[in-house]
């Protein structure tokens, strides 16, 4: 990744009403866009590295609450050695080197998966960056590492069922409730907004609970080119829909 650069849009950003709070992105298409110019695929996740703070800087301009992004999955610790060094030394670079536009632009870095998957050196660099941005308030960028749908759900069953057979819970008292305040995200809402570039019509296994009620907005568009303008159009689709949750809009009744 290059150095710290912070991107300012060279026209003001429309308006967009509603507004997502909660947007999450399945960053898709790194290894094709190498691949279709003949480049290794590291290069495409360093060009993704580029989208992400394009991106991260028009969620905050734009003002939305939270921001969470599909960095990497537990089924990529199934990728080659070679790749998967290159990826975390990029993710502790990226790690480093954005505290300062971060902070600058009232962002607060979180993180949701199984952290403890990941090398001392990136936890530590983890740590050190979630606790730089600790007092920001403009916006939660949250990565999931070595995150899984699946086992975050396990990971909560897990503790449930440790609480009743502590006798800190009773079965009939489980609720949705009491599942959502045992997942990695139980500090966020569930996304409003999911993205997913590359044209991929599947979730692989991302926030499994949370995005029951989610707008989805699939882009052809491969992660190293998606930035302002495809960001800001997704926003603008989801502000078109017209959410029911289940029930009926009274134009509809």
């Amino acid at each position: 990744m290059s150095a710290v650069k912070e991107y300012r849009m060279t026209k003001p950003l429309p308006k967009i009403q509603p507004l997502p709070r909660h947007v999450a992105i399945i960053m898709d298409g790194n290894g094709r866009w190498a691949k279709q110019r003949g480049f290794p695929r590291i290069e495409g996740h360093r060009r993704g590295a580029e989208s992400v703070r394009t991106v991260t800087t028009v969620a905050r301009e734009l003002g939305i609450e939270y921001l969470t992004l599909y960095a990497f999955s537990t089924e990529n610790w199934n990728r080659p050695k070679t790749e998967i060094g290159a990826l975390m030394r990029l993710l502790k670079h990226y790690l480093q080197g954005e505290i300062e536009t971060m902070n600058r632009n009232n962002i607060r870095l979180q993180v949701i998966g199984r952290i403890q998957d990941l090398s001392d050196d990136v936890r530590a660099q983890l740590d050190a960056s979630m606790a730089a941005t600790a007092h920001n308030t403009g916006m939660s960028l949250i990565l999931a590492l070595s995150y899984s749908g699946r086992a975050e759900l396990t990971d909560a069953v897990r503790v449930i069922a440790e609480k009743v057979h502590t006798d800190q819970l009773l079965p009939k008292d489980i609720t949705e409730k009491t599942v959502t305040e045992h997942l990695y995200t139980r500090d966020f809402p569930d996304p409003d907004l999911l993205i997913r570039t590359s044209g991929e019509m599947r979730i692989s296994n991302f926030l499994l609970w949370q995005l029951s009620y989610t707008e989805f907005v699939i882009t052809e568009t491969l992660w190293p080119d998606f930035g302002r303008e495809q960001f800001v159009s997704a926003v603008q689709e989801y502000s078109k829909r017209q959410r029911r949750f289940g029930g009926v809009h009274e134009h509809d009744a």
